[in-house]
Formats: C-alpha cells, sequence, structure tokens
C-alpha cells in the first residue's frame, strides 16, 4: 500500500504559522500503526512520521514491490494484524484525519516554550506539567521511492542529494521509535559474511536473499529460534543455533510461563521446525571467534561457564560461509533522552524509558510505546500503542478510558512479564569480555581496539563510555555508538546508559543553520472531513 499524504510536510520556517496536530506519532511499526489508527478513530487529527518507505516497521519488514513476492505473508507471524491496520490507515488517511509520512526521519523533538523534563536518568515518572506544542524536525527525500529519506549506512545522508528539511508541529508526541540490535564483539566479527540475526532476517524478508548457504546463527535470545527457522525454512543450511544462555533458566519463572500459553507453543513450533531441518541447538556455548581469507569460513564455538566464560579445552570449529549473530535488541531512546524522558535498567541490563500506567513518559505532553519501554516485541506494542492512543485522546479531548483500557493493560502486563523474563534468562554474563583479545576490534566505525579501551580504563582511569570515547575516538563513528556503546561500557567496568544528544542522527549543517525562531505564516491545515468513527475504531 502507497498511502499519500495530504500535505508532505513544512518547510522549518513556516511551521509557527501551520496548525499543530493533536497527536504526532514517530515511528510506523506495530506500535505506532496502533496508535495512530487509534486515535484517527478517536477523532484526534494525527501525524505518523516514519523514516521507511513503508509502514510495518522491523517487525512486519516486507518485500519491496519491485520484487513481486507472491506470498510475503509466509515470513511473519500474525500477517492479518498487520493487513488489518495497513486497512485502517488507508482508510483514515482518505478521510484527511490521518497524514502518514513515509521517509521523513526525525532528528529532533522541540518544545514551543520550556517544560518540566525528569530530573535523574533514573527517575520515577513525574506527574506531568503543562505540555508545551512541541516541534518535530525531519529530513526527507525528494524522488528517492516513496520519500526516502537516507538511512545510517547510506553516503549521501550528509546533505547531498535533494535532501530537505521539514517540520511537524503537534500537541502531543508519541515515541515509537523501536530498537536496533545488541551485539557483543569477538575476534572476526569484522569479516564479511558476518551479519546481525535481525539484519539475516531483515534481507529475508525485505530482499528475499539469504546470508548464506550454509549459516550458523548464534548469540542469545529469542530472536535466534526465530531467524534459524526462517533460514532453515527457505533453505539455508543452519548447522547450529548457538545459544549463550541455558533454556533451563525460564523454569525459574513459572508464572510468567503459565500466563503465556501461547509463547510456549510458539517456541514449540520453532523447536518442531528446526528438528524437522536438523538443526543442532548448542545451549551454553558461544561463538568466540570467526575465522577467513577474505570471508568468513569457520566459527570457533567453545562452552560457557555460569558467567559466560569459555570453558578451557571446550573449542571446536565448525564451517559455514556466513554467521547471523546478535544478543536480542536495544531500545532506541535517541529522541526520548533528548528531551529528559526518565529511564530505567530493564531486566536484561539495557536503558528503557521509565512509563506511567497509561504510557506516560516523564515529559508533559509525551507518551511511548513498543520497545521504548523494554524490549517486549510486537505483542505488547500492540497494546501499548493503542492504550497510549487513548491516554491521549483522554488528555485531549477529555475522552474517559473505557473498560477496553483495563483489557489492555492486563495484557500488556501479563507480556511484559514474559519479556522480563526473557531478558533476565538471556541477559549476558558478566565473563564474555574474555573472549575478546586485545586485537579485536569494538569500535568498527573508528577501528579501536579492546587492548586500546582496556588501556584506557586502566592506565588512564576511563570508567564511563564519555571517557573512553575522549581518550579512544570509541563511539565517534557514523553510528555514534550504537553498536558498540555497551560494549565499551563494559570494558571499562560500567553499565550501559543512555545517551542524551541533541540530534538523533547525523543532519546536515544547512537543516540547523535553517531552523529561525519564527517564519512566515503557513497555511492553515485542510478542514477535518472525517465524519465520525468507523466502528471498529470505538
Amino acid at each position: 500500500m502507497t498511502t499519500s499524504p495530504s500535505e508532505p510536510g513544512t518547510p522549518p520556517g513556516a511551521a509557527r504559522g501551520v496548525t499543530p496536530c493533536d497527536l504526532a506519532v514517530v515511528g510506523a511499526g506495530p506500535a505506532g500503526l496502533a496508535a495512530a489508527v487509534t486515535a484517527a478513530g478517536l477523532g484526534l487529527r494525527v501525524t505518523l512520521l516514519d523514516a521507511a518507505e513503508h509502514p510495518g516497521g522491523q517487525y512486519y519488514r516486507h518485500p519491496a514491490p519491485g520484487l513481486r513476492a507472491a506470498r510475503p505473508q509466509a515470513l511473519h507471524h500474525h500477517w492479518q494484524t498487520f493487513a488489518r491496520l495497513e486497512r485502517r490507515l488507508g482508510a483514515h488517511s482518505a478521510t484527511g484525519r490521518l497524514r502518514y509520512l513515509p521517509g521523513h526521519h526525525v532528528w529532533s523533538v522541540l518544545p514551543e516554550q520550556p517544560t518540566e523534563t525528569g530530573e535523574s536518568s533514573q527517575a520515577p515518572v513525574a506527574a506531568p506539567a503543562q505540555a508545551p506544542v512541541w516541534r518535530l524536525h525531519t529530513a526527507t527525500v525528494e524522488g528517492a521511492g516513496a520519500g526516502r529519506v537516507p538511512e545510517d549506512g547510506d553516503q549521501d545522508a550528509g546533505g547531498h542529494g535533494d535532501e530537505r528539511p521539514v517540520t511537524v508541529r503537534a500537541r502531543t508526541v508519541l515515541l515509537a521509535t523501536g530498537a536496533h540490535e545488541h551485539q557483543l564483539p569477538f575476534p572476526g566479527w569484522t569479516l564479511p559474511g558476518v551479519v546481525g540475526a535481525g539484519g539475516a532476517q531483515a534481507m529475508l524478508k525485505s530482499g528475499l536473499v539469504l546470508p548464506g548457504r550454509r549459516t550458523v546463527v548464534a548469540g542469545s535470545g529469542p530472536l535466534l529460534l526465530a531467524v534459524a527457522t526462517a533460514l532453515s525454512s527457505a533453505g539455508a543450511t543452519v548447522p547450529a543455533v548457538v545459544e549463550a544462555a541455558a533454556y533451563p533458566a525460564y523454569a525459574r519463572r513459572p508464572a510468567a510461563l503459565l500466563r503465556n500459553p501461547g509463547k510456549l507453543a510458539e517456541g514449540a513450533a520453532h523447536g518442531a521446525t528446526l528438528l524437522r531441518h536438523g538443526v543442532r541447538v548448542l545451549t551454553r556455548h558461544a561463538v568466540t571467534a570467526a575465522h577467513g581469507t577474505g570471508r568468513i569460513e569457520e566459527v570457533t564455538v567453545e562452552r560457557l561457564d555460569r558467567d559466560w566464560r569459555p570453558v578451557p579445552g571446550s573449542a571446536r570449529r565448525i564451517p559455514c560461509d556466513a554467521l547471523a549473530t546478535g544478543h536480542g535488541l536495544v531500545p532506541q531512546l535517541e529522541l526520548a533522552t533528548g528531551l529528559g524522558c526518565a529511564t530505567r535498567h530493564a531486566a536484561d541490563g539495557t536503558p528503557a524509558l521509565a512509563l506511567d500506567d497509561e504510557q506516560r513518559t516523564s515529559v508533559a505532553g509525551v507518551w511511548a510505546a513498543g520497545e521504548t519501554g523494554g524490549i517486549g516485541g510486537a505483542e505488547p506494542a500492540l497494546a501499548e500503542g493503542e492504550l497510549a492512543a487513548r491516554s491521549v485522546a483522554c488528555a485531549l479531548r477529555g475522552i474517559p478510558l473505557p473498560p477496553r483500557a483495563a483489557v489492555l493493560r492486563g495484557r500488556r502486563d501479563r507480556l511484559r512479564a514474559f519479556a522480563d523474563t526473557m531478558a533476565a534468562v538471556h541477559r549476558p554474563g558478566e565473563g564474555w569480555t574474555a573472549w575478546l583479545d586485545d586485537d579485536t576490534q569494538v569500535c568498527r566505525c573508528e577501528e579501536v581496539t579492546a587492548g586500546a579501551i582496556r588501556q584506557a580504563a586502566g592506565e588512564l582511569g576511563a570508567h564511563d563510555t564519555r571517557t573512553v570515547k575522549l581518550l579512544t575516538r570509541a563511539g565517534m563513528g557514523w553510528c555514534q555508538g550504537r553498536m558498540c556503546g555497551p560494549a565499551v561500557a563494559r570494558l571499562a567496568g560500567g553499565a550501559p546508559a543512555p545517551d542524551r544528544r541533541p540530534l538523533s542522527c547525523p543532519v546536515p549543517l544547512g537543516h540547523l543553520a535553517g531552523l529561525p525562531g519564527d517564519g512566515p505564516p503557513a497555511p492553515a491545515q485542510p478542514p477535518d472531513r472525517s465524519g465520525p468513527p468507523a466502528p471498529e475504531d470505538r
């Protein structure tokens, strides 16, 4: 589906003269889609912004239209849910109540007047103050697909081509920015053929290609089983799934398991598929090195002790032409922390947003849903997106929360309990740094080695990522520490902490220079022609 916005956006200088929408939703994954269509159905004027060309986010990523995939739903769970959300998105866009802006990468959210924020990154959620009107600054590209904006790996994201700034004004903001992969480095992880587990899944879903014909899947977390199942079902040989954690640890939290029988059934289905394809599952093991000349040719797998240290004498080598590796996901919080939203430590040690019972952040006028509040998958994200939208409608229009809100809270809490169990089981042990020799690159962008970071921490007194960055340049590259940050923090003796940065991604200087405080008035938004909400939105 391609949905054209009713107006493409507003140049920064004209933004103040534009009537703000009621709600701006950042991110068109499960949480953002659920929030946008629910809010529009309740009568709010909504703008949905997303950096990708098509809705769905990483979870509902689907093949490009040019590939003409006959059955894209074969690569997804719960495709019917996405299809229903997509239809509602199209229906509300047609009425003018919902503006969907694909190819718009939001790089900053700023208030038009000061607002109170949480003072500490570990502070509880504060009572909201009077919220301002928000200005969401985005970058978009003219004539690149469906308004495609350059992504992190693109060479022209620094202001080349037809990239232009666009500003959206909104009375409230909902952040549904998702997550990125959590990687733990090891010798050889920079070899061609080594990809993220989520990256391998994305290659299959969006490009219909395999990372290799013989792919080892390794790391930790439930994503490994899903990736191995998808790859083997698509024709790849998967010699082994190498899982650093131990699945029996789930039994320590039986209540969360019993309350989520569907999750147990899903795990059993993955196990049955892997058994049918002859895939070995090695628990309490890790890929501690990759080897090859020019490209990966084999991996070293070692058994781990309870702290994730390799057990001497347990090493073996497995031939392969690709390795899909990852240790779960990390919430993408740059926009939220830039606003000063309070955070907490999730069960796996990663930072996540602190949210109240209705998905409010500690900053007045800002809600969040999905992976920003902790990694949980699509199901809790859908419940949180809808709940947050109903909370916004209550705050703006006085629409009472219906009995369904209690149902959504119950579903969210039940699924979050299971997600916390998964996070605790697969939390990396402290001993994983023993995998690294001093020559292992930790920051790939700046080619900073584990030895340089250890020297900064041991001899130069650096005990946090900021100080290590100043001394070694780790985290100063293109990804700005998104990939190496957790590993650098552990090597420096600390815990991963949320970054506070004024911009969520690289932005051309021309965009910053073109942000005057006021500008000439712009035409008002088109009148509301939506009529009453559809029955399914009530």
